[in-house]
């Protein structure tokens, strides 16, 4: 008899690369194995979609495309592009002047390509050819499209890209900022509107080959409200869908908590907010929900903080509330607890909150041991009268290994670092700028329980604009956010975006198996 023997392990290490994949689990052979540790590797593709920014003819739009240099492993070639979506719907207004689309109409606005405008062609708006060096482009006017993308090889681990809008006029004016996001099938926003002067839309991007059916949940003070929706909203393979919340309910509510499902296919989702009295931004997805939530970078000058949080699960949350500044914790006057119901919105407004001195806040069980998952987020509004400017920040994962943003400039960055348990050291590093430009390395060590918010290193000889990567080099975990000001005409213009972990590399276990073969 011949005895043939196959191992599994390249294949494992290769769809564990691709796909996330963490185990592979082989039928048992009657004797126990020693479990390995598994590896890290670099992942070996990645997707981000970038929602349309705005259709106000008087929108400027940045965006930027990064890859940190390193932890490639053996790839030597790769692409990162971003190109316009196949095609965006015919309701993609995002701008509050006034509804296009009538109550109860959403789902159909949504339906079908024949509503689509003419595909964008098919030309990538930002290529990314090395790690280290981010590219940026722009696009003027309210004719910019949806981008979808895919970075693969050694251009894929870490791959980030950043939306920027600035819109200096208008009921939507402001400085919108987005990370642009990867697929997924389920998001949680906390913090959304349905009320007179708000106008939300969900964005809905479809980066497959496939159509999406995307279910949209709206959830206020007194639980689920009763919306429109009953067979899913279509998003057409490789289409952006944008969905103005207004229409899927007759209740308006102050607070809302939105979540997005897909019944098949995956999306990305974001929110943009508008407020007719404090601008507009982006509200990305709260990190998933937890007993323990970090939502890092409020403003020094933050004159209205609103936090909305929300309870998923079948229990009420009963939350510690604490305002982690650069002396340690402390508990905001009369807020020192909040009950969030079970699928209930819950909302208190911590007015100034931060008093001149930039924070964040976190968000744990009342009691010990007695943990309930929620989602949060934060409403920030700077300025005061006709000078105000919102913007909204989500509870955050931490950095862990490393994280990124692109799109800082030479003025205007804030880094916030928190550490909301033990006390952690980050290596910052600013890339070489997009026109030019050296990078440089700085460390910053967070003392337990305390936010430290500096102004980020710049490169030497810095041209354009440029991408900062955080990576934790020891302690606890460190959460944290980049605060992009850009005043304009005495409005404090201002976006938050949140540094959750990059996910550039994945576990591979080393698995092995003996698949023998008896021949005759």
């Amino acid at each position: 008899m011949n005895r043939t023997t196959i191992s599994l392990l390249a294949t494992a290490t290769a769809l564990a690369a691709i796909t996330g994949l963490a185990a592979l689990t082989a039928p048992s052979s009657g004797a126990e194995t020693e479990a390995k540790a598994p590896a890290r590797l670099p992942v070996e593709r990645s997707s981000l979609l970038c929602p349309a920014p705005s259709t106000s003819e008087l929108a400027e739009t940045a965006y930027t495309s990064f890859t940190p240099a390193g932890k490639s492993g053996d790839a030597k070639d790769g692409t990162a592009e971003l190109k316009p979506s196949a095609a965006v719907l015919a309701e993609t207004d995002t701008a509050p002047a006034k509804d296009k689309t009538k109550k109860g109409d959403a789902a159909k606005g949504a339906k079908g390509a024949k509503d689509a405008k003419k595909p964008a062609p098919d030309k990538a708006v930002l290529a990314l050819k090395e790690p280290g060096k981010p590219v940026a482009a722009k696009a003027s006017g309210g004719e910019a499209p949806a981008l979808v993308g895919t970075a693969t090889g050694r251009l894929a681990p870490g791959w980030s890209a950043q939306q920027t809008t600035t819109e200096t006029a208008g009921d939507a004016r402001g400085l919108l900022g987005v990370s642009c996001t990867g697929p997924d099938t389920d998001f949680w926003f906390p913090g959304a509107s349905t009320a007179k002067e708000r106008h939300d839309y969900v964005h809905l991007t479809n980066p497959d080959d496939t159509p999406a059916v995307a279910d949209i949940e709206l959830f206020g003070k007194d639980g689920a409200l009763k919306t429109t929706l009953t067979e899913g909203i279509p998003v057409p393979a490789g289409s952006s869908v944008p969905v103005l919340l207004s229409t899927l309910t007759s209740d308006p509510a102050a607070d809302l908590t939105v979540h997005v499902t897909t019944r098949t296919g995956r999306v990305g989702a974001v929110l943009r907010a508008a407020d007719d009295k404090a601008g507009s931004d982006w509200l990305t997805a709260s990190a998933d929900p937890s007993g323990t939530a970090v939502l890092p970078g409020i403003p020094a000058d933050a004159t209205s903080v609103r936090l909305v949080a929300f309870a998923p699960g079948e229990d009420d949350a009963d939350l510690k509330v604490q305002l982690a500044g650069p002396g340690g914790k402390i508990v905001p006057a009369g807020h020192e607890t909040l009950h969030v119901k079970s699928g209930m919105t819950a909302s208190v407004d911590l007015l100034d909150v931060t008093k001149g001195e930039a924070g964040s806040l976190i968000l744990s069980p009342s009691q010990s041991g007695r943990a309930t998952p929620v989602v949060a987020a934060l409403r920030v509004v700077r300025g005061k009268g006709d000078k105000q400017e919102v913007a909204f920040i989500p509870a955050a994962a931490p950095v862990g290994e490393r994280a990124s943003v692109a799109d800082n400039r030479a003025k205007g960055s804030t880094l916030s670092l928190t550490a909301p348990g033990a006390a952690a050291e980050v290596k910052v590093t600013a890339s070489a700028g997009t026109e030019g430009g050296t990078q440089v390395v700085k460390t910053y060590k967070v003392k337990a329980g305390t936010t430290l918010a500096v102004v980020p290193p710049v490169p030497a000889g810095l041209k354009g604009s440029y991408a900062l990567t955080v990576e934790t080099v020891s302690g606890g975990p460190v959460h944290a956010s980049r605060t992009l000001a850009l005043p304009k005409d005495g409005i404090p213009m201002f976006t938050v975006q949140t540094l959750p972990d990059d996910r550039g590399t994945v576990a591979v276990p080393e698995a092995e198996q003996d698949l023998s073969v008896l021949d005759d």
